[in-house]
């Protein structure tokens, strides 16, 4: 009986030990769940940073490719020495001695200019005339309060001197003849105003006429007959240049700026001119140096009464001193010309410098720099027209396309 009665409680209690399990794996369950979770997302996250620092790596790369690529090649070669030079040439400014724009002093018409663009005159030449009709008519209106005013002062003497005369017997009261003697005072001072009045406007009506100042060249005429004149420096009648002796002004190196001495004689050659050389004559230097350029400003003075040289135009001044220091010689490629003056393209650190240089010699290929240069110098051979100051270069060998940042 015992026996029997075992397996039926056996059987009846594993019903329950079922029931016990269900719960257990229940709570198991989401428990997994949420580990799952957890590592599909750190996946996704690390996919994501993965795809994110790959984008900034080929963006970053990208950019320098573009920078590499936007900067110019150039080819760099250092400078050949050269031998000492006792000379050497600077580019000069020519200008007139005396330079100056003709005004009006007067307002009115133009009724009739006597010289032209070219045409040489003499100090004190008519050039042009000038109708001022409202100048005439207040210079007589002036002419006519003068006279008024003659007039007033004259009388009012007259009654002054009567009464400090008739004062002396008291005849007249003291007070009417100070107010007597005070106004022969005022109207004389009215006198003197109303002649100043008159010497201002004549000296205006002496301006309808346009003389000279100087002995020179009309160089331009900007105004023509009838136009209406108006005085002042609004716009300018006439230019004037004297131009029997010009002024060549040249910018010296410091290097060389106590070697010059005024009175001594420079040689000039002009393009124009080619194979003929004018002599000039050092007159007078800034007796400073310009802080900008390292230079000293020299004036030489050239004789023209032929009247063969022009002002504005360029010269080439040729300096005779001692050698102050090592030459160079470059491929006249190598020249750069700016506005400031003659450059050559160094580069240094993959980075491109324009040094202003002075040259003596040139052959048309090859120039020979005095300063400006340095021994080890990497000099751009060919530079391209748009290189600037500072600007990032890719640096090849003579003869190679190889950035040799890349060998």
């Amino acid at each position: 009986m015992s026996n029997e009665s075992n397996p039926k409680q056996q059987s009846a209690h594993q019903p329950d030990q079922g029931h016990e399990a269900a719960p257990e794996q229940a709570a198991i369950s989401p428990h997994k769940a949420l580990v799952g979770v957890v590592v599909v997302l750190v996946v996704a996250a690390a996919l994501a940073g993965f795809g994110i620092w790959n984008r900034m790596r080929a963006d970053k790369n990208l950019a320098g490719t573009t920078k590499d690529l936007a900067a110019p090649t150039v080819i760099v070669a250092a400078p050949k020495p050269g031998a000492p030079v006792a000379s050497f040439m600077l580019p000069g400014n020519v200008t007139s001695y005396t330079d100056s724009p003709i005004y009006a002093r007067t307002a009115g018409y133009l009724t009739r200019w006597y010289f032209d663009i070219g045409a040489r005159v003499r100090k004190g030449a008519l050039l042009a005339e000038i109708s001022t009709p409202e100048i005439d008519q207040q210079l007589a209106q002036a002419q006519a309060d003068l006279n008024t005013a003659q007039a007033n002062a004259n009388n009012a003497r007259i009654q002054a001197e009567r009464y400090t005369g008739l004062v002396k017997s008291d005849a007249v009261s003291h007070q009417d003849t100070d107010t007597f003697v005070n106004q022969a005072t005022a109207t004389a001072a009215a006198v003197r105003s109303a002649q100043a009045n008159v010497r201002r406007l004549h000296d205006l009506q002496s301006f309808e006429k346009v003389y000279a100042p100087f002995d020179g060249v009309i160089t331009a005429r900007t105004v023509d007959t009838g136009q209406l004149i108006d005085p002042g420096a609004g716009k300018e009648l006439f230019h004037l240049q004297a131009i029997q002796t010009l002024r060549v002004y040249a910018n010296l190196p410091q290097i060389y700026s106590g070697n010059v001495k005024r009175g001594s004689k420079i040689d000039l050659t002009f393009a124009e001119h080619a194979g003929k050389t004018y002599q000039g004559t050092l007159v007078r230097t800034a007796d400073a140096i310009d802080p900008a350029s390292r230079t000293l400003l020299v004036e030489i003075d050239v004789d023209n009464r032929t009247g063969e040289l022009l002002p504005g135009s360029l010269a080439q001044v040729h300096f005779k001193t001692p050698a102050a220091g090592p030459t160079f010689i470059v491929p006249a490629a190598a020249l750069i010309f700016r506005k400031e003056g003659l450059r050559v393209g160094v580069v240094l650190n993959n980075t491109a410098h324009l040094v202003p240089v002075v040259i003596s010699e040139d052959d048309g290929a090859n120039v020979q720099i005095v300063t400006g240069l340095n021994v080890g110098d990497q000099v751009i051979q060919d530079p391209p027209d748009s290189l600037i100051e500072g600007e990032q270069v890719r640096v090849v060998s003579p003869g190679s396309q190889t950035d040799e940042g890349g060998k």
